[in-house]
């Protein structure tokens, strides 16, 4: 007697190129900006300052940013880098909020590390069914 499964189908190869392009657009971005912040620490000084943060703080969020762009691009740690790169996301967020600067970008970003991963990770879809 055959039995069936209770697993949802596997995702369609063509769903699973478009997440990964999703994912590496958002990790794109925050890779580009976290090694300017380690190579060229200068270029974010009048920006640090305004936010009232010291300049020496701009490497270790660099390196931060890089460690959880690694994370999220890795399969096996992909939701860790999720979870700290949306965390990250909302620090900025709140930076900007507390200086009423325009906060679109950190929003869409952590939008995008979790629609790519939601596209391509059969538990995050399990745990947050669009449908049941």
């Amino acid at each position: 007697m055959a039995t069936t499964s209770q697993t949802a189908p596997d995702i369609d190869k063509p769903i699973i190129v478009v997440s990964w392009i999703i994912g590496i657009v958002a990790v794109a971005f925050v890779v580009m900006t976290g090694v300017m912040k380690v190579v060229r620490p200068d270029l974010f000084e009048v920006g640090f300052t305004r936010f009232g943060y010291d300049q020496s703080v701009v490497r270790p969020l660099g390196v931060v940013q890089l460690v959880c762009a690694v994370l999220y691009l890795f399969p096996r740690t992909a939701v860790l880098g999720a979870v700290l790169l949306t965390g990250y996301m909302g620090g900025a967020i709140a930076t900007h909020v507390r200086i009423g600067d325009p906060y679109y970008v950190q929003v869409g970003l952590g939008v995008l590390f979790w629609v790519g991963l939601y596209l391509r990770d059969r538990r995050i879809r399990a745990l947050l069914p669009l449908r049941s």
